[in-house]
């Protein structure tokens, strides 16, 4: 009979393997912690703030009853839909065999002829027929609670502050159209793709000088809707800015809470 394999080399494995995963704990914790303390120092409220000439001047606090949302996903896209359909004009439309003008009387008779009978040259099934089913004139119109709409730009602003793409300026100063000049800005910026300029009021210079800058869109913060923010990657607001969209977008406060 062949002799008993030792015990030892069972416990010995055992230990090793026990002192494997001790180690492996103790190179993970360290990297853990990192990641914590990384996450709690990065503040999403905190963008970066530039004066009118492109140069940063330190940071500043974003409004928190706007950009302090937790991002809904489900609000956000509903509202994306539904502003992708009130956009649809629903003027499609086809005519029946009833529109289509002609065809009063029968082409052939109705035997004799080896042929199938046909009463009519407007039938759906000539050259020249009506359309069964087609497209009429309709409304595509979607409606959406006046809350949840104010949730869905909550979470896309919020998700904008999370991924960094928030800037505020403290001013534009233009004297006269210049696109150039707008170039120049966004490239101070940080600009490397397409970015939404909110204003807080009409402003004829700057929004002609930044409307021949393909990546660049104007609009006013009372304004701002989700479908600009899902197709723009940066953000510029004014510091103005900020009265209006704590007025027009903060939540509603319940009674009794």
């Amino acid at each position: 009979m062949p002799a008993a394999k030792p015990k030892t080399t069972k416990t010995t494995s055992a230990t090793t393997k026990t002192a494997t995963k001790a180690s492996g704990a103790t190179k993970t914790r360290p990297v853990a912690k990192k990641k914590a303390e990384q996450a709690a120092e990065t503040n999403p409220l905190q963008a970066p703030f530039f004066d009118a000439l492109g140069e940063r001047n330190g940071e500043v606090e974003l409004p928190k009853a706007v950009f302090d949302e937790k991002p809904n996903m489900p609000v956000m896209h509903q509202a994306y839909l539904r502003q992708l359909a009130n956009a649809r004009q629903g003027t499609a439309s086809t005519k029946t065999r009833g529109n289509v003008s002609g065809g009063g009387a029968k082409p052939y008779r109705q035997k004799g002829t080896g042929r199938a009978r046909h009463g009519s040259i407007r039938e759906p099934s000539m050259k020249g027929g009506g359309t069964v089913f087609g497209p009429h004139p309709r409304s595509y119109e979607q409606r959406m609670p006046r809350q949840m709409r104010r949730l869905a730009l909550r979470s896309a602003l919020s998700q904008k502050a999370l991924d960094g793409q928030v800037r505020v300026i403290e001013s534009f100063v233009f004297d006269e159209p210049k696109t150039k000049q707008a170039a120049d800005l966004m490239q101070a910026l940080g600009f490397d793709k397409s970015a939404l300029i909110v204003l807080p009021a009409p402003n004829v210079v700057v929004s002609r000088s930044f409307e021949n800058l393909s990546g660049a869109k104007t609009i006013l913060a009372r304004n701002i809707n989700i479908r600009d923010l899902f197709t723009h990657t940066y953000l510029l607001l004014s510091k103005d800015c900020f009265e209006l969209l704590e007025e027009n977008f903060s939540a509603r406060e319940r009674n009794g809470k």
